[in-house]
């Protein structure tokens, strides 16, 4: 499903501008369990000099891979995520003068009878992405499309600051 939404800070959209408290919260929370699966993964190793290596496993055991292309015109900067499996309400996008973060998380459930036997798993995927913008956007000039699990985001760049002495 494609959807253009565009940004504003008072209405509710997936896409936000300024970090919302939950966000920033949930961040916190997931920074500390990788912090705290790495160090049991650096426990068990043994290995000295594995700090990247014991943390980067642990990411991945939390996280689902996000992979991202920037683009930039002279008006604007383009991100393209790949989120499959990702719908646009499972997605949450902060856009800030010079980064995007795209969150997003899904729960999928399996349940299973055969006889007496009940089988049940529920599994839940999660995204966090923080990405730093080659120039200064318009928060307020955002437009989204989450299609074929591809999510695009348009920003327009912010006007140039008229206090700013032009370069010589």
């Amino acid at each position: 499903m494609s959807s253009g939404l565009l940004a504003h800070p008072k209405e509710e959209a997936s896409v936000q501008t300024g970090k919302p408290a939950q966000l920033i919260e949930e961040e916190r929370n997931l920074y500390d369990r990788i912090a705290r699966r790495a160090f049991e993964i650096f426990k068990s190793d043994g290995l000295p000099s594995h700090d990247l290596a014991d943390w980067l496993q642990a990411e991945t055991e939390f996280l689902h891979p996000l992979h991202i292309a920037i683009s930039e015109s002279t008006d604007a900067v383009s991100v393209r995520a790949d989120v499959p499996g990702f719908k646009e309400k499972n997605l949450e996008i902060t856009v800030e003068p010079c980064r995007v973060t795209i969150a997003g998380r899904r729960e999928a459930k399996k349940e299973s009878k055969t006889g007496k036997t009940i089988y049940r798993e529920a599994c839940s995927d999660q995204i966090l992405r923080v990405v730093g913008l080659p120039a200064a956007v318009d928060v307020n000039k955002v437009k989204t499309t989450v299609k074929d699990g591809v999510l695009e985001l348009d920003l327009a760049k912010a006007a140039p600051d008229k206090h700013t002495p032009a370069a010589a």
